[in-house]
């Protein structure tokens, strides 16, 4: 700390960019589509196919409650039941975990629907891979 007073006085002073009380600099998209990613993490474990991503859709705001259409994007048809898992199980389990997290984040109801889609080799795009979330 005893360098604190060198450097402090070369920078500028200015408002805080943030309120004190914000959490992120991110926004609830963003937010929505990273709850969905940890669960994919943590329920599948071992089974997570690397190349698993989320992309949020549709983010709609209708008053006190949110409308989310959301994708796991995989890279092959058997990491697509991997993520579905038997008689849709697995992805009930991440998609309701994942919302009652935005319904606690965000103050309110949440409507999640979850897809799997299969986009073979979205990872080898850099543009594919920035837009679920690893840019």
């Amino acid at each position: 700390m005893r360098c604190w007073g060198r450097f402090r006085r070369h920078l500028p002073e200015q408002p805080a960019i943030h309120s004190a009380d914000a959490l992120t600099d991110r926004n609830e998209r963003f937010l929505a589509a990273e709850f969905l990613r940890e669960k994919l993490f943590r329920l599948l474990g071992e089974e997570l196919p690397y190349s698993a991503g989320v992309e949020i859709e549709k983010f709609e705001d209708q008053g006190s409650i949110r409308r989310i259409h959301a994708s796991i994007v995989v890279g092959k048809e058997g990491h697509k039941a991997i993520v579905i898992g038997s008689g849709g199980s697995k992805l009930k389990q991440i998609a309701t975990a994942a919302r009652l997290d935005m319904e606690t984040l965000f103050g309110g109801k949440v409507y999640l629907q979850v897809w799997v889609k299969v986009r073979s080799g979205w990872t080898d795009d850099e543009s594919g891979a920035e837009t679920h979330g690893y840019g």
